[in-house]
């Protein structure tokens, strides 16, 4: 067990201003005299705009421009960095991409008046037949060549072994079987929204984003102007999953119009183009091949996957090589990636890209394999449990899951479960239990930290990462607090701003794992500065005290004769404050070891007998991820991405129409969210194991860890409920009757 007590639960410090209202998302800004903008998405699938007639629009209350590929903003470059969103900018030209391409603006002095004359303007298309079907596209599929910096088919093979068909020919048992699932879309309950304000030539930008660093750099490259003279600000952001990760076309649109206008301009999606202005999970169609010994362990595992990518760029799911690649001991693996490229708009990270999909599709065939076999699935897990990580031939720096397993199971009560199909009932439904592994890649990036003494006897946290509901508020606070000594209500974070000390902000699950040794760095240079002023300043009390004498202990500075407050100690200097940055990155051990979080989810579902409708009536999580910083909002990270797993398995999907390119479900009418009537009681564990070859705090991530595997753990268990296996998400109860 770990040799560390676990930190005491805190409720979040934004936690009254989100529930009273206070909390002021993108939408929420308000500036002097600001316009509306609404967005023209384009009708048909591929083609281009041969003409727009904007004359009725332009007379309309209260507008004051029409923005169109013939009247453009000016943009300067070839669209989102890191090619995690569309590759073209726009309005730079009148080619139409796919159906609800961003193709005009229209401002006005009110949202209503905006939306209305958008509804005026009148479009003539020279339109193509688009490429819109991932089925049809299979035959077309092509190599993208690397994968997560590694080729897109990869063998790791046992010497003497020619290939993974021949290591699949000599094992006693294989199973084989293909798993599928459509695109899908974030959905974060916050929509898109920018406000822009110019000021003497400086741009402030008020948007919902997961990195205001990166939306900073991409406003500044596509509008010509020196990156300094950018602020974005986004202090809360409503839910991000990866979504607001790219600069998506309304932020460079409203920032090039307010410019042009002179006055500030607000651009705020409505639900129905949050599902085309900005990006989604690809779909993916993956087969599975396990080969084992009769003993069950694995002799080969081969995984391949297609996944859908769009002609306009973005980055596609790539399920073997995040999930086969590393999970399970074997003593040959092959991997093979190939993208469908189609006339959609571009998909981009969502909560465990790659994970997700593929979890879905190895955790399904060791099921698969178990039940062949005859075996526990947790034993079959357990019999194929790697210590080092394939390939590379390092270990772990820090893994449990092997603890996972046996807490999760005797937690859940997974000795109760009936191996064979269709035992355990109760009135008109069949109820079944099933299980998955969950494991995500732990992140780590450079991160920086500034920590200021002020003289009101408070210290500030504040750093440029943001807040997607994670929970980083009550971290920088809690780590701030450990840091200096100081009762939580005396430290105050700051971050989701550029401006602040630089930071790339949270995704991939990396946010506290990097920002963390940062906070412990700037502390202790804030401590440094403070003491070096206690002992230099001819004003402090300390004055001339030796150095080596003087300490920091809990806000106080202790000499030989005398401890001061350091609010006492500003107060008599006559300063505001005292502050210093500090910083932290990863080290030579990211080529010594593997970094993952791991867990282990254990699901009870009930089907009814008659219709087939599926409920998820409880489950178990234990989670090994690190050191947990506060197990409050740790524990909602968990739940969180279980239900998203659970929205993967029963529900979600965006249906797009194969001849028109438009997607059929674009509304949360349509496209079925998981509700608190369909989530279960869940409960999560943590193991609490320090990781400190990762970093010095032992903290790893686990935001997207839940998401992985939970929605095998649902199937696994319905087909242990029914004895019916679906490999096509979403489980619906059509499939099951």
């Amino acid at each position: 067990m770990p040799d560390t007590a676990p930190r005491t639960p805190v409720n979040r410090v934004d936690g009254r201003l989100k529930v009273t209202g206070g909390a002021r998302y993108a939408a929420d800004q308000l500036d002097d005299r600001p316009v509306h903008g609404y967005l023209l998405l384009s009708t048909v699938g591929r083609g281009s705009v041969r003409a727009m007639d904007v004359a009725a629009a332009e007379r309309s209350p209260g507008v004051l421009a029409v923005f169109t590929p013939a009247r453009p903003l000016r943009l300067l470059g070839r669209g989102n960095a890191f090619l995690i969103g569309h590759d073209w900018l726009p309005l730079q030209d009148a080619e139409v991409r796919y159906h609800g391409q961003v193709i005009g603006l229209v401002v006005a002095e009110t949202f209503e008046q905006a939306r209305d004359a958008a509804a005026l303007v009148g479009v003539e298309y020279a339109a193509r037949p688009p490429a819109a079907s991932f089925p049809d596209g299979i035959a077309r599929a092509t190599d993208p060549g690397r994968v997560n910096g590694e080729p897109s088919v990869l063998s790791l093979l046992a010497d003497g072994v020619g290939s993974i068909d021949e290591a699949l020919a000599t094992s006693a048992v294989t199973v084989s079987a293909t798993y599928t699932q459509p695109i899908k879309h974030h959905n974060a309950m916050e929509p898109h929204a920018t406000v822009a304000v110019w000021r003497d030539g400086d741009l402030t930008v008020y948007h919902g984003t997961q990195s205001a660093s990166l939306t900073a750099g991409a406003l500044a490259t596509a509008l010509g102007v020196e990156p300094a003279r950018v602020r974005v600000v986004s202090p809360h952001v409503g839910g991000g999953f990866g979504n607001k990760i790219p600069t998506w076309a309304h932020p460079l649109l409203a920032a090039a119009a307010a410019r042009e206008l002179g006055r500030p301009v607000k651009v705020v999606l409505t639900r129905e183009q949050t599902f085309t202005v900005t990006g989604h999970r690809s779909a993916v169609r993956q087969t599975v091949t396990l080969g084992a010994h009769r003993d069950g362990r694995l002799v080969a595992v081969r995984h391949e996957a297609y996944a859908s990518q769009s002609s306009s760029g973005g980055t596609f799911e790539a399920s073997p090589h995040t999930t086969s690649r590393y999970l399970y001991r074997s003593e040959n693996i092959h991997l093979s990636q190939r993208i469908v490229t189609l006339d959609v708009p571009p998909p981009t990270w969502m909560r465990a890209p790659g994970q997700e999909s593929g979890s879905f599709g190895l955790e399904t065939a060791l099921d698969e394999l178990a039940a062949e076999l005859g075996v526990d699935p947790v034993t079959l897990r357990m019999t194929n449990y790697a210590t080092v990580y394939a390939g590379r031939g390092v270990p772990w720096s820090s893994k449990h899951l092997d603890e996972c397993y046996r807490v999760g199971a005797r937690r859940f009560g997974w000795s109760r479960r009936e191996a064979a199909p269709r035992r355990v009932t109760d009135g008109e439904w069949l109820v079944g239990m099933g299980m998955a592994t969950a494991a995500y890649p732990a992140e780590r990036f450079a991160a920086s930290v500034r920590v200021r003494f002020a003289a009101d006897g408070r210290a500030t946290v504040s750093s440029a990462t943001a807040d997607l509901g994670t929970g980083m508020w009550t971290v920088l606070a809690v780590l701030g607090a450990e840091a200096l000594g100081l009762p939580l209500d005396r430290v105050r974070p700051e971050l989701g701003d550029s401006t602040l000390a630089p930071n790339i902000g949270a995704f991939g699950s990396g946010a506290t794992a990097s920002t963390g040794p940062a906070v412990t760095a700037a502390a202790e240079a804030a401590k440094a500065e403070l003491l070096r002023l206690a002992v230099t300043h001819e004003r402090s009390p300390l004055y001339g005290a030796d150095p080596a004498a003087v300490r920091y202990d809990g806000g106080r500075l202790v000499g030989p004769e005398r401890r001061i407050g350091f609010a006492e100690l500003l107060g008599a200097l006559g300063l505001a404050g005292v502050e210093a940055t500090g910083s932290a990155a990863p080290g030579p051990e990211a080529g010594r070891y593997a970094f993952t979080s791991f867990g282990a989810h254990f699901c009870e579902v009930r089907v009814n007998r008659f219709t087939g409708e599926p409920r998820v009536t409880r489950m178990t999580t234990v989670v090994d991820g690190g050191a947990i910083v506060n197990p409050k909002t740790a524990r909602g990270q968990i739940v969180g991405g279980v239900i998203f797993g659970l929205g993967q398995a029963l529900l979600e999907g965006s249906h797009v129409e194969p001849e028109t390119g438009r997607i059929a479900n674009a509304n949360l009418a349509d496209y079925l969210l998981p509700v608190n009537a369909d989530v279960p009681p869940v409960d999560v564990h943590f193991l609490d194991f320090p990781d400190t070859l990762f970093n010095p705090m032992g903290a790893r991530g686990i935001g997207e860890l839940g998401t992985v595997g939970a929605a095998a753990a649902i199937g696994n268990a319905i087909y242990n409920a029914t004895g019916r296996r679906v490999r096509d998400l979403p489980i619906t109860l059509d499939k099951l009757l």
